[in-house]
């Protein structure tokens, strides 16, 4: 069975920085896309960085140039360094893997940017 466990987030102020971790209990990891998503309260999930198996690396507009998405195939771990938060960045972030075509998410982490 697939688990994802989240880690790394918390209160930061607007301007701080967050670092999120990722486990994957998945076999041969390096072969599997990863992606971080949140959602924040009233709105739809929205992917905000994803990674693939190779080197291809997406990121949603609002967050080009502030987040990086980054992996560790030694470690099963996914991380998105989260520089210059912003109050709008405010939500509960997920990890998910599309794992020989199902997708499982973590439980998230709730990151909240304010003064």
């Amino acid at each position: 069975q697939v688990q994802l466990v989240e880690s790394g987030g918390g209160l930061v102020q607007p301007g701080g920085s967050l670092r999120l971790s990722c486990g994957a209990s998945v076999n041969f990891f390096s072969m599997y896309g990863m992606g971080w998503y949140r959602q924040a309260p009233g709105k739809e999930r929205e992917s905000v960085a994803v990674i693939s198996s190779g080197t291809s690396i997406d990121y949603a507009d609002s967050v080009k140039g502030r987040f990086t998405i980054s992996r560790d195939n030694a470690k099963n771990t996914v991380y998105l360094q989260m520089n210059s938060l912003k109050p709008e960045d405010t939500a509960v972030y997920y990890c998910n893997v599309n794992y020989r075509g199902l997708v499982y998410w973590g439980q998230g982490t709730q990151v909240t940017v304010s003064s």
